[in-house]
C-alpha cells in the first residue's frame, strides 16, 4: 500500500474502495456490506457525484468548482446527503489551517446534516487542520451544527454570496446589476469548530 497523506488520502482511498467494489461487488473481507434499516453510513463520494447531488437537491446554491474532499451519507443503500469540503471562500480565513464546508445538501432525511457535519470535522482534524467553518442563512437555525459541537461565530458576509464587492451589498435599495442572484438576499451566520 502506498504511503498517502493529507488531502491525497481521500482521493486515494476513494479510488481503492471504488475499484474493489467494482471488482468484487459490495463486499469487504468476504462479508457483504449490510446497511440496516434507518442506519446512516458515511462514505467517500467523488467530487462529480457530490456536485450532481447538489445540483439536484440544494435549495439555493449551485455546484462548486473545487474541493479538498467530499463525503456522502447513505441510508438503505441510497445516497441521502453530501458534504463538499474545501478551502475557505474568504481569503482572510484561508490560512492553510482552516477548511470550509462549502456545500452540505440532503434529500431531507432526518439527522443527515448532523452526521455529515460531524464526519467532515473529524476528517479535517485527522488531516491536521486547526479549524473548520461553514455558513448558513441568517434565517436558518443551525440546530444540526450545534448538535455536532460547532459554535456560532456570529453574523458574517453580506447580501450576496458571489464574493464581489458592490453597492448592492452595502444598500439593498441601490443596485448596479439587474441580473438575479441565485442566492437568497440575506446575511449569513458563520459556524466553526476548532480542534485542539
Amino acid at each position: 500500500m502506498q504511503n498517502v497523506r493529507g488531502a491525497d488520502f481521500f482521493a486515494y482511498h476513494e479510488r481503492m474502495v471504488l475499484a474493489y467494489i467494482h471488482e468484487h461487488g459490495r463486499h469487504v473481507l468476504g462479508e457483504p456490506i449490510v446497511i440496516m434499516n434507518n442506519m446512516l453510513e458515511i462514505i467517500p463520494v467523488s467530487f462529480a457525484n457530490a456536485n450532481a447531488f447538489v445540483t439536484e437537491y440544494h435549495r439555493h446554491h449551485k455546484r462548486v468548482v473545487g474541493h479538498k474532499f467530499s463525503i456522502g451519507c447513505m441510508e438503505n443503500n441510497k445516497l441521502v446527503g453530501v458534504a463538499i469540503v474545501g478551502r475557505p471562500v474568504s481569503r482572510y480565513l484561508d490560512d492553510g489551517f482552516t477548511l470550509e464546508v462549502n456545500r452540505l445538501c440532503t434529500d431531507g432525511t432526518k439527522n443527515v446534516c448532523s452526521k455529515l457535519y460531524s464526519a467532515a470535522a473529524r476528517a479535517a482534524k485527522e488531516l491536521g487542520y486547526k479549524k473548520i467553518i461553514t455558513y448558513i442563512l441568517e434565517t436558518e437555525e443551525g440546530a444540526s451544527l450545534r448538535a455536532s459541537g460547532w459554535d456560532c461565530a456570529g453574523t458574517a458576509g453580506g447580501f450576496n454570496w458571489d464574493g464581489k464587492r458592490s453597492l448592492l451589498r452595502e444598500s439593498a435599495q441601490i443596485t448596479f446589476f439587474e441580473k438575479e442572484s441565485p442566492s437568497p438576499q440575506c446575511m449569513k451566520k458563520r459556524y466553526e469548530k476548532r480542534f485542539k
